[in-house]
């Protein structure tokens, strides 16, 4: 009996690159524990955290071959895959968080999910990521002319390089790694992210200013291998979205709790937290989401629709 039991349990494996502190790393594991009820122990979820099957690229890659059954990356990286989830990045593109749940938990934001299957890559859910934010070492942000001339660490990102020298400053990719110390020695002036990545990189601690200009607002995306996927019954597949979608409910309580608790480290640590005008930096980054409705003219609909919303 026990081989056989054995022999109807399934093996989700899921890799992603975060550590196991983090808010969406909480989130995977509602998942991985409303997975394994729904289905009676017939679906158990493993999980691979901390980059240790590789970066969000190359698992992404294991996910196309079948190799991995399922990961969380952010839309940016994604859309290097899928090019629907370029939109998920345009400045200011949400006017709230309220907005932006709409959004994602919409029609939009669901048929955006589907466009990756054509890819290998099945889009279940979004996790909340919060908003993007300035850090510098030395020169505090509180306009976007503050901007020129200071050297900004982005992912290697069109949308987000495009971001930065559209306010006038000089958008630096390089890898989340080498950030600290280049931050350090003076390679680049700052960078920008959320704050509980701000605080868990250890970047407040070599920057002194952090300015909630709150320019983007990219979510995680977990994501599950067409590969995997079709080789689950019909009601695997139900438990697996149904699994998914609690998941993400639960994860934006820890995200709100991680963001209040970073923010107070940060302020304990001295950290001057700016509240700038919001609308001169939207201003000054429209032209980011004009070049992207050149580039993508196809996207113009779902564009307008996520406005309207």
């Amino acid at each position: 009996m026990s081989c056989k039991e054995e022999s109807t349990t399934k093996v989700l494996y899921l890799a992603h690159s975060l550590p196991q502190t983090h808010p969406v790393h909480k989130g995977i594991l509602e998942f991985q524990k409303a997975l394994e009820t729904k289905s009676n122990g017939t679906l158990k979820v493993k999980i691979f955290p901390d980059a240790q099957l590789g970066s969000e690229r190359e698992v992404l890659e294991l996910l196309q071959i079948g190799s991995v059954a399922a990961t969380k990356v952010s839309a940016a990286t994604l859309s290097n895959f899928v090019p629907e989830y370029h939109i998920l990045g345009i400045p200011y593109l949400f006017r709230d968080q309220e907005h932006r749940f709409n959004v994602l938990e919409g029609q939009v934001g669901k048929s955006i999910l589907a466009k990756g299957s054509k890819f290998w890559l099945r889009g279940l859910c979004y996790y909340d990521a919060g908003s993007r934010s300035f850090y510098t070492s030395e020169k505090a942000i509180r306009t976007p002319e503050d901007l020129k001339g200071l050297k900004i660490r982005v992912m290697n990102n069109q949308m987000a390089i495009n971001m930065v020298n559209s306010m006038g400053g000089s958008a630096t990719p390089l890898a989340y790694g080498e950030l600290y110390t280049a931050i350090q020695q003076g390679v680049v002036d700052g960078a920008e992210n959320n704050p509980p990545s701000f605080v868990s990189s250890n970047h407040y601690e070599i920057s002194k200013y952090y300015t909630l200009d709150e320019h983007s607002a990219i979510p995680d995306v977990l994501l599950i291998g067409t590969k995997y996927w079709e080789k689950l019954s019909e009601d695997e597949k139900k438990w697996v979205q149904e699994s998914a979608d609690e998941s993400s409910e639960a994860q934006k309580k820890f995200w709100n709790d991680s963001v209040e608790e970073s923010m107070r480290i940060a302020k304990e640590a001295g950290i001057e937290i700016i509240i700038p005008e919001k609308s001169l930096f939207a201003e000054e980054s429209k032209s980011v989401l004009e070049e992207f409705m050149v580039k993508y003219p196809e996207m113009a609909t779902l564009v307008n629709q996520i406005k309207a919303e």
